[in-house]
C-alpha cells in the first residue's frame, strides 16, 4: 500500500471511529442519566450533582467529536494515480473521495428514544400503549424542534441497534410463517442497513423531549431523524396491501400486523 493509499484508508477509518465514539458516548450518557436520577431519588444529591457534571462533559466531548467529523467532510478530494499493469496501459487519474465512499458511510445519532421496552417490543407502534414514550434530542439539535409541536403526527427514524442476525435478501415475516418474500417487500428489521421508521402521534414537547404515543422500539434506541407527517402529502388513499392480499385469513392477519389484541 502506497503512502497516499494509507492516508485515504486512515481517513476512512477515522470517520468510522468518530461515528462510533459518538454512539458509544451517547449510550454512556443514557446510563449516567438513569443512575443520576436514582442517586437523586436516594437522597444522594452530591453524587447526583457529580454525575450531572459527567453527563455534561460527555455531551461536550460528543460536540467536539461531531465537529471533527464535519471538518473531515470539508476536506478536498485526494488525487490518486493508479499504476498501469502494462506498459501500453493508459495512466488513469481519478478523484478519491474518502468521506463520500458510500460503502463506509456512517450516520450519527442525534438523540435517544426512551420506551418501557427492555426485552420485548411490539412489531408495530400501538397507539394507545401504556408507558413512557419520549424522544430525547441532544443539545446541539434541540433548536430543530421549533414548530414541530404544530403537527399531530411525526416520522421517527432510528437505528435498530439490537439486531444480531445477518441480513438476507429473502425473509419470512414473523406474522406470516412459511411465506418468503424479498427483504425490501417486508417490514423485517434485519436489513442491509438497520434503519427503522415509525409514525407516531406527537403529544407534547418539553424543552428537548418529544412525548409520543406508543413506539415500537427498545429503550435506548439511537435517534437518527424526525420529520413531520403531513396530510395529503403522506397519506395515499389508493395504497394497497401488496402480496398480503393474496394470503388466507387476511383480516385476522392484519390484527397481528397492527398489534391489535384479539382472542381468535
Amino acid at each position: 500500500m502506497s503512502t497516499q493509499q494509507k492516508v485515504v484508508s486512515d481517513i476512512r477509518k477515522l470517520k468510522i471511529l468518530l461515528s462510533y465514539w459518538v454512539t458509544h458516548n451517547s449510550q454512556h450518557i443514557l446510563e449516567n442519566e438513569t443512575w443520576r436520577a436514582k442517586a437523586e431519588s436516594a437522597g444522594l444529591k452530591e453524587v447526583a450533582l457529580e454525575l450531572e457534571k459527567v453527563i455534561e462533559l460527555s455531551r461536550e466531548a460528543n460536540r467536539h467529536i461531531e465537529r471533527a467529523g464535519r471538518l473531515i467532510e470539508k476536506k478536498k478530494p485526494i488525487e490518486s494515480v493508479e499504476k498501469p499493469a502494462k506498459a501500453n496501459d493508459q495512466i488513469t487519474t481519478r478523484k478519491t473521495w474518502p468521506v463520500e465512499d458510500h460503502a463506509d458511510y456512517q450516520l450519527k445519532p442525534i438523540g435517544v428514544i426512551r420506551t418501557p421496552y427492555v426485552d420485548n417490543a411490539p412489531y408495530q407502534p400501538v397507539p394507545d400503549d401504556e408507558g413512557d414514550f419520549r424522544i430525547c434530542v441532544d443539545d446541539p439539535y434541540d433548536e430543530g424542534l421549533l414548530g414541530l409541536d404544530q403537527f399531530r403526527y411525526i416520522y421517527v427514524i432510528y437505528f435498530i441497534h439490537r439486531v444480531k442476525k445477518k441480513e438476507t435478501m429473502s425473509v419470512s415475516p414473523y406474522w406470516t410463517p412459511g411465506t418468503n418474500v424479498g427483504v425490501f417487500a417486508s417490514r423485517s428489521p434485519v436489513r442491509p442497513n438497520n434503519l427503522g421508521l415509525s409514525i407516531v402521534q406527537l403529544k407534547r414537547i418539553v424543552r428537548n423531549e418529544v412525548f409520543t404515543s406508543g413506539l415500537d422500539v427498545f429503550d435506548g434506541t439511537p435517534l437518527l431523524d424526525i420529520k413531520p407527517y403531513i396530510r395529503d402529502l403522506d397519506s395515499k388513499t389508493d395504497a394497497n396491501y401488496g402480496w398480503l392480499e393474496d394470503l388466507d385469513d387476511h383480516d385476522h392477519l392484519m390484527l397481528h400486523i397492527k398489534g391489535i389484541p384479539h382472542d381468535y
